[in-house]
């Protein structure tokens, strides 16, 4: 069985195997597959984008005429070079192609399989593990060593380094989806370019803004102890395909504001300056949820929601298939402490 883990995977990413031309990335983070199928076409091929080079199919269509997948692998680029396939898996197997194509030759030809989930006796998975000159490559959430390499090797192009109190909560942010941590750090590098280090306030401000991803309402509704709210509303975003990280990314951005506010109006600063001047871009309609969530917890009570959401946002890297399962569950907790009050 050929299933690439750990650093053999890094190891056949940097130097693909010639043996191996069919390579299937597969996995729930979404955006690692598709970094790593982009990497290993710029690989295969002279131009990515010359239509006779590099073929895009559908799997969906190859399971009515799984023949096809063979006919493609088989044909020579018209002006010569080499060639490559990109195949984004659906619904439908097209299984028996793959078992094809693991009886015949292949010379100059790289085929490489998107596909979300599969499990172990999933056909195109077994395929593809079997077959002597196929790999298959999982594809799961950066693990906290994924993560800290990921974030150094993006802030070493830009020159900057990383606050103590910054790198813990960024951690905390990033992680569900590669590309989408990926573009969060660019956007941080971008917006921290010439200051030389990134401070937690840069965090805060740039990372993952939950109002883009129309999240508040579920957030909202935690904090301000509506737990019916917090099911109806997450179940709207699971069904759109949101990753639940996403929301507890913005559920820890918004408790981190709100613990900074109670200690301010702890001070003596009125609740109505704190709204005006503080959270960036407060849309009015968030005014009442976020008045009630203030009225809801103490400082110190939001430094437990605080450390509830960080243990939440592991537990969703260590376990993605129960992600949206700890996500509510952490959320709805929030909303019960919410009624408590006291």
């Amino acid at each position: 069985m050929v299933a690439l883990r750990g650093k053999e995977i890094d190891s056949f990413l940097a130097r693909p195997d010639a043996g191996r031309p069919i390579i299937l990335l597969y996995g729930p983070d979404a955006g690692l597959v598709r970094e790593r199928a982009d990497a290993l076409m710029a690989s295969a091929v002279d131009d990515p984008n010359d239509p006779f080079s590099l073929v895009r199919l559908e799997g969906d269509e190859l399971a009515a005429e799984p023949s096809r997948l063979v006919d493609e692998a088989m044909t020579v680029p018209l002006f010569g070079g080499r060639r490559a396939i990109r195949v984004r898996a659906g619904s439908r197997s097209f299984a028996s192609g793959v078992d094809t194509l693991a009886e015949m030759p292949l010379r100059d030809c790289r085929i490489v399989i998107e596909a979300g989930e599969l499990r172990p006796e999933s056909p195109l998975r077994k395929a593809c593990e079997k077959a002597k000159n196929a790999v298959a490559i999982g594809c799961y959430p950066d693990t906290e060593r994924d993560l800290t390499k990921l974030i150094e090797d993006e802030l070493r192009v830009s020159n900057l380094r990383l606050a103590q109190d910054a790198r813990a909560v960024l951690m905390s942010l990033l992680g569900g989806d590669r590309l989408a941590s990926r573009n969060e750090l660019r956007k941080l590098a971008l917006f921290a370019h010439g200051k030389g280090e990134i401070t937690l306030d840069d965090v805060m401000t740039v990372v993952s803004d939950a109002s883009e991803l129309k999240l508040d309402p579920i957030v909202d509704g935690a904090f301000a102890g509506n737990a019916t709210l917090v099911e109806t509303e997450f179940t709207k975003a699971m069904v759109a395909g949101t990753y639940p990280g996403l929301i507890i990314m913005a559920a820890q951005r918004h408790a981190a504001w709100l613990h900074k506010s109670a200690l301010t109006i702890a001070d003596g600063t009125p609740a109505s300056v704190v709204l005006e001047s503080g959270y960036p871009r407060l849309h009015f309609s968030r005014k009442a949820a976020v008045e009630i969530a203030l009225r809801n917890f103490t400082p110190q009570r939001l430094v437990g929601i605080i450390e509830q959401l960080a243990t939440a946002a592991l537990d969703m890297r260590k376990q993605a298939s129960l992600a949206a399962v700890i996500g509510q569950r952490a959320l709805l907790s929030i909303a019960a402490n919410a009624k408590r009050r006291g």
